[in-house]
């Protein structure tokens, strides 16, 4: 998928495409060698070109791999396959599979998983909603509120850990790893509060914005693509026709 040590310079639009076209290959190949090719080059792209850290990686995965650990315990520990394994691998496969139908459903979650973390952890997430506005024509309202969301999120976490930590300064105690129930429902409608005041700015600056439809609008930034975002969309591409073309 192009150059690993430019991925985060590589411009999202091509990058969340091509990510999607691997995604939809590795969902339409019902193959276990494609999978865990699909699989190991995200898990390198991301570690060993991206530094990103293992405990990191192994924690975003986490999800997927318990959607497709009952297809693995299934087949791998009982001898036996699902009704939806085998019905996957009769419509999906032309020729009967040459691994167990659990084991490739569970591999292509992985992959998937990592192929969506691969987009999600080298793009600014700005840089593609701004991209979305300029070359989707994306309304400005939407991109926006968007913007007002992923922001909100970690907001919303530092948030809560200045509460524990003056909630523990004023009790003299020491801040626990863990909120405990009792302070998860303390927490909760100051929380609230400050969601809601947010909504509320956010409303004001979007009115104050003049996000009107059909309008004409400047940008602050330039999205534009060049050769090496066309260069690496074809690389990708390329990389996926060899895959394919190898099995």
């Amino acid at each position: 998928m192009g150059r690993a040590a430019m991925l985060k310079h590589f411009h999202s639009l091509p990058k969340f495409f091509l990510c999607l076209i691997w995604i939809a290959a590795s969902v339409l190949v019902f193959d276990l060698r494609f999978q865990v090719a699909a699989a190991v080059l995200a898990f390198a792209l991301l570690w060993l070109g991206e530094g990103v850290r293992l405990w990191k990686m192994i924690v975003l995965t986490v999800p997927f791999a318990l959607f497709g650990f009952g297809f693995l315990t299934t087949s791998v520990l009982f001898s036996a396959e699902s009704g939806y394994a085998l019905q996957m691998a009769g419509e999906q496969s032309m020729r009967r599979p040459d691994f167990s139908p659990g084991l490739v459903l569970f591999a292509r979650t992985l992959a998937c998983g990592l192929l969506s973390a691969l987009f999600a952890l080298t793009t600014d997430p700005g840089h593609f909603v701004r991209a979305l506005m300029v070359h989707l024509r994306l309304p400005p309202s939407v991109g926006y509120a968007l913007m007002q969301a992923m922001h909100l999120v970690p907001d919303l976490g530092r948030e809560m850990q200045s509460l524990r930590m003056a909630r523990a300064i004023r009790r003299g105690r020491a801040l626990r790893r863990l909120p405990g129930p009792g302070e998860v429902a303390a927490l909760t409608i100051p929380l609230l509060a400050f969601a809601i005041r947010r909504a509320g700015r956010a409303a004001l600056a979007m009115e104050a914005r003049g996000l009107q439809a059909g309008r004409p609008r400047s940008h602050l930034r330039d999205v534009a693509m060049t050769r090496g975002d066309a260069a690496g969309f074809a690389a990708g591409l390329a990389l996926l026709a060899a895959l394919l073309w190898a099995l």
